[in-house]
């Protein structure tokens, strides 16, 4: 290793094709690289929108790592992703990076497909472990000796599955490195007991009263023994372990690591060296490396507030100030957390829980209005879940706010612990449908699928913000298990009226009259359905449109009536095909014998790319020229007789 190589040239980071590059660098080129780095990223992500804190706050971690390894034949996990774009950068995406997030441009994670050195995959939290962990024991099992390392975030650290990795990891007998990335926050700052615990690590109190004495003597200790030394910081955050080990540390020792630090994630020379002892231990225990980081790391705005810039859209790069659209409707989320507001303040009982997502899901204003009934239980949904339906069976209403593709992760939860018990477990799922630049990890498409198959369970999706509220009182005042699912992005501009309206269960709503044709919504489709039935009228097609606001139960009293008037359905919907809305309507056609053309709007049997959510509806049919098209083909060509959608290509 090289570490004093420096190099002359205009910008580094215009040099690097790939990891094997970092090798020929100087520290302080590689110093140099780092702010190179963040520089780029900064640059692209106020433009393109991304997730900004938590990468600038991995930068030294991400080149120290390709620095010592020798990716893509060592394999390096990362989780979640919000920490990857430095690592896309520095191996061989540099000339696409300007493309992050963009229609047919690089994923803002992690993906295979697109690099050789993105060996797994992810878009969810608590992943890394578990896939390194496989991955290492299939490399034993083989006999091939390539380095296998985790990169992990503390937030993420209190997901379920990666404890359940960690209680794991020391019976495998296989050696992999865990390189713990502790910036104290995931999205919003960290909660709980593991939390406390590595806060403990960071702050001994005796610790912070090391003596000059004492630094002395950690300056004597060959290896790291300066790196430790070099500043005060570094040493308050290090001498603990060497210490007293069996207080705080032990609790990764007792999971069979071989733990280390905290370090300071931003000195590269000691990351280095702390690293390049870590890959000659040759037992098989897994070693942990403890980094302290800082999240937003070399950009004021970010650091100041990295909850904001967690997940960002475009900002001016001056003073961090966001890009605002004029006069565009407040949120569906905005929406909800006033709601929620006004009926926690009528209805003692109702309680929120969270999973790490507080801001995300509009529920911070609740919890600065009612503090003790609030609750963000970090990264763990399916605890979510099922303290929700404890919290139903002593008495209260918890509304669960998750995002629908995070729910995802508590399905069985809610069979088990919810639907069969039918407790009332208010599910409000924000980012329902399409997402937008996230992509595929993030895309709310198979929700109305994975709800509709639950017995006991019903559906609802309001089609604008003034039925949103309605359903959210409605949800609050059912005594059963219930969800809501709205999308991401602003409302449709309604007026909301004030005080709220119960719903009937399982009643929809024509908003159009029409005799040639009959399309059901759900959601808000409604809209670009109303929008599609005007297209139609011009040709002289006259549309009767439904707001189904159920997906189950459906109001089939009012769908098999219009069904057997017009003799043609189109059902449109911003979820799978399969098993969603329109094959609940087919179904029910099927059954009832109802002898009519039918046919969907809906997103395709395949996992969603990045884009904008307007360009990708375009794609995918669900604006108004899409329903329009297909409602137009259903009337002239006719289309096959009602059957289960088993196939999305019906």
């Amino acid at each position: 290793m090289n570490l004093n190589n420096n190099k002359k040239g205009s910008r580094i980071l215009d040099t690097i094709d790939g990891p094997s590059d970092l090798k020929k660098l100087g520290l302080s080129d590689l110093r140099k690289l780092a702010k190179e780095l963040r520089e780029e990223i900064i640059t692209v992500v106020s433009r393109n929108g991304g997730h900004l804190a938590s990468n600038l706050g991995a930068i030294e971690i991400t080149l120290a790592l390709h620095f010592l390894f020798d990716s893509p034949n060592d394999k390096i996990f990362w989780d979640v992703g919000h920490q990857a774009y430095a690592h896309k950068l520095i191996t061989g995406r540099r000339d696409k990076f300007n493309t992050l997030r963009t229609h047919g441009g690089i994923s803002g994670f992690p993906k295979p497909e697109e690099s050789e050195h993105d060996i797994f995959g992810a878009g969810h939290a608590s992943t890394s472990l578990a896939a390194a962990m496989g991955y290492a024991r299939a490399r034993d099992l083989k006999g091939t000796g390539e380095y296998v390392i985790a990169v992990i975030g503390d937030g993420a650290l209190t997901g379920g599955m990666a404890l359940e990795a960690l209680n794991n990891a020391g019976e495998l007998g296989s050696h992999f490195i865990i390189i713990l990335n502790d910036n104290g926050m995931s999205i919003s700052p960290n909660l709980g007991a593991f939390s406390r615990h590595l806060t403990n690590l960071r702050t001994v109190p005796t610790i912070r009263n090391v003596k000059a004495g004492v630094l002395r003597f950690f300056r004597r200790i060959p290896g790291v023994g300066k790196f430790l030394a070099r500043t005060a910081d570094a040493l308050q955050e290090s001498l603990y372990y060497f210490f007293s080990p069996s207080k705080e540390a032990v609790i990764f020792e007792e999971f069979g690591f071989t733990y280390l630090g905290p370090y300071d994630g931003h000195n590269l020379p000691g990351m280095i060296q702390i690293l390049n002892s870590a890959k000659k231990f040759e037992d098989s225990d897994p070693v942990l490396i403890h980094f302290l980081t800082k999240k937003g790391k070399g950009y004021d705005p970010s650091e100041k507030d990295a909850t904001t810039f967690h997940g960002v859209g475009a900002f001016n790069i001056v003073d961090g100030k966001i890009e605002r659209k004029t006069g565009v409707a407040p949120s569906y989320t905005s929406v909800f957390s006033d709601a929620l507001c006004m009926i926690g303040q009528q209805d003692p009982r109702v309680v929120v829980v969270t999973a790490a997502m507080a801001d995300g899901t509009g529920t911070l204003n609740f919890r600065e209005c009612f503090p003790g009934r609030f609750h963000d239980v970090g990264i763990a949904e399916q605890f979510a879940v099922t303290f929700s339906a404890g919290l139903a069976r002593g008495g209260m209403k918890p509304v669960t706010a998750i995002y629908s593709t995070f729910l995802q992760r508590a399905f069985d939860q809610i069979i088990h612990d919810v639907a069969l018990q039918k407790l009332g477990v208010f599910f409000v799922l924000d980012r329902g449908g399409l997402v937008g630049d996230d992509g595929e990890t993030h895309q709310g498409a198979f929700d109305l699928s994975y709800l509709r198959l639950i017995p006991n369970m019903v559906i609802m999706s309001p089609k604008d913000e003034n039925e949103l509220k309605d359903m959210l009182y409605t949800g609050v005042e059912y005594d059963g298990p219930i969800a809501m699912r709205y999308p991401r992005g602003p409302s449709e501009g309604v007026k909301i009226e004030e005080g709220f309206h119960k719903l009937p269960i399982g009643k929809g709503e024509i908003v159009r009259e029409g005799t040639d044709l009959c399309i059901i919504a759900i959601g808000h489709i409604v809209y670009p359905a109303l929008d599609a039935a005007e297209l139609l009228a011009d040709d002289g097609i006259d549309a009767c449109v439904i707001n189904a606001r159920f997906v189950k139960p459906l109001d089939e009293e009012l769908i098999l009536e219009k069904a057997r008037a017009t003799g043609k359905v189109l059902t449109c919907e911003e979820n799978s095909l399969i098993g969603g809305f329109g094959s609940g309507v087919g179904e029910l056609l099927h059954k009832e014998g109802i002898d009519c053309a039918f046919d969907s709007v809906g997103l395709p049997d395949k996992f969603i790319e990045h884009g904008k959510q307007a360009l990708l509806r375009n794609i995918y049919g669900l604006d108004k020229t899409g329903i329009y098209e297909k409602a137009k083909q259903l009337v002239t060509a006719g289309k096959s007789i009602a059957k289960p959608q088993g196939d999305a290509s019906v």
